[in-house]
């Protein structure tokens, strides 16, 4: 039997998608080339933004009209729909949407084995199944490792997941409702799953949780990994994965994402100190002015940004900054806006996610007065675009000319020719060389510039 994925949203969506598909090949499945020829189907969702939930429900339209056919053909397949939107309109789906037959929460993986169980003894589709994820603990897999990249070269990078779930309750956002209280994974498995991962030959590893720095094993019984069996916070696994790392062929290691008020000065010198990790952190601003902070329940001010920003350059100079910014928030004023722009112009981030405010109904936010109107949001979103797009170019165009340490991470979508690489920065860079370099360690010369992309020569490879 095959399956096919499709997976949207974050890149712990992308994360528990390779575990799902681990567990479909240890049960002899294989992968099909698109839904049209596969025996399963799963849809991992994402409920961040509407846009993200319309765009699933168009893909159940397609696979309904699909399924129709291929039942009258006498060949049918199963569709689960899995992930956030799973999670938050499950109860909905089911009884609204005949052609999903199984539906699986956030929470509710470890479920799916008797889904492909039933699937293999022609059971599927018997009976409506909803798999809520209320009163279930998450329980993490032990590996969250592609086996094969788009291109059909072995993946280079892998993101392991720390933690699951989230505590803050900002007020826009309904990750909390939908993912669940905060679930800190054993360091003695994450360790394991770095190992698993040098073991494959991924050369780059990326720590996840909605919120990494809250990081917090309360667990015992690791005395044999050399682990406090009192307890472990972030900074103290930073050091235990570095330490890992520098014992496999991981050579870089990075962490997202990151909450401001919980990004400790110690976790910053852990961070300064080992070179694995790579220079360059996403740490979400979200807006700047202190007034929409404060409604946005981020519970840190515009001037504590800015200072935890100088700390972490006074400890890494030359590290990059990314961030996620949300306009026309219910109250913004053009002052507020203004006081975001004033702020991307003193940090100055390499790249941004930008984006206007959504209602999430079941959020603290969806009830709040002062909505601004959509033209208004749409037109003080494309002031922060711009601003950051000259942002962006200022800071590649001043890197023309250096010299660079890059991971060879696959071939050009643009040209076969040329494979892509990316610094320890997020910088990319496209270069000349063949395939069999993907994987390696590299330095370049950072020659032009093409849109955001670096076009790089003098290719030495160094690991």
């Amino acid at each position: 039997m095959n399956y096919f994925f499709e997976t949207y949203g974050c890149q712990m969506n992308l994360a528990e998608s390779a575990a799902l598909k681990q567990t479909l090949r240890d049960r002899g499945w294989v992968a099909a080339a698109s839904g049209e020829e596969a025996d399963l189907v799963l849809l991992n969702t994402c409920s961040v933004r509407v846009t993200a939930e319309t765009r699933a429900l168009g893909r159940l339209d397609h696979y309904a009209a699909l399924k129709k056919k291929r039942s009258a053909q006498g060949h049918s397949f199963i569709l689960v729909l899995a992930g956030c939107m799973a999670e938050r309109l499950g109860g909905q789906l089911r009884e609204k949407r005949a052609e999903i037959d199984y539906v699986m929460g956030t929470g509710a993986r470890s479920f799916f084995p008797q889904i492909l169980e039933e699937a293999e003894r022609g059971l599927a589709g018997a009976k409506k199944v909803f798999f809520a994820s209320e009163g279930l603990r998450f329980s993490f897999s032990p590996s969250h490792i592609e086996e094969e990249s788009a291109d059909g070269f072995k993946p280079v990078r892998s993101f392991i997941p720390i933690m699951h779930g989230c505590n803050n309750f900002c007020s826009y956002c309904i990750v909390p409702y939908v993912r669940g209280p905060e679930v800190s994974r054993s360091p003695a498995s994450i360790l394991a799953e770095m190992r698993l991962a040098g073991g494959k030959g991924i050369r780059e590893i990326t720590l996840l949780g909605q919120n990494v720095n809250s990081y917090n094993w309360e667990g015992g019984g690791i005395n044999d990994e050399g682990i406090n069996a009192g307890g472990l916070d972030f900074p103290g696994l930073l050091e235990l994965a570095a330490g890992e790392a520098e014992q496999t062929a991981v050579g870089w290691v990075r962490f997202l994402s990151s909450h401001p008020k919980d990004l400790s000065p110690r976790a910053v010198q852990v961070m300064a100190d080992k070179r694995v990790f790579c220079r360059h952190l996403h740490l979400c601003v979200q807006h700047g002015a202190d007034t929409i902070l404060e409604a946005m329940n981020r519970r840190y001010t515009r001037a504590q940004y800015l200072e935890l920003v100088s700390a972490i350059r006074r400890a890494m100079p030359g590290i990059t900054l990314s961030t996620d910014i949300l306009v026309g928030f219910p109250g913004e004023t053009e002052a507020d806006l203004e006081a975001t722009l004033s702020l991307m112009d003193e940090v100055k981030f390499l790249y941004a996610y930008m984006y206007h405010y959504n209602p999430r109904e079941g959020t603290a936010a969806y009830t709040l007065p002062g909505r601004v109107p959509e033209q208004v949001k749409r037109r003080r979103l494309a002031r922060v675009i711009e601003k950051q797009k000259r942002h962006t170019g200022e800071l590649l165009r001043a890197r023309i000319g250096g010299r660079e340490k890059v991971l060879i991470e696959g071939i050009s979508r643009k040209n076969a020719d040329e494979l892509i690489t990316r610094t320890e920065r997020d910088e990319m860079a496209v270069v000349r060389g063949k395939p069999s370099l993907i994987g390696r360690f590299a330095e370049i010369t950072l020659a032009s510039l093409h849109g955001n992309t670096f076009r790089a020569g003098d290719l030495k490879i160094i690991e």
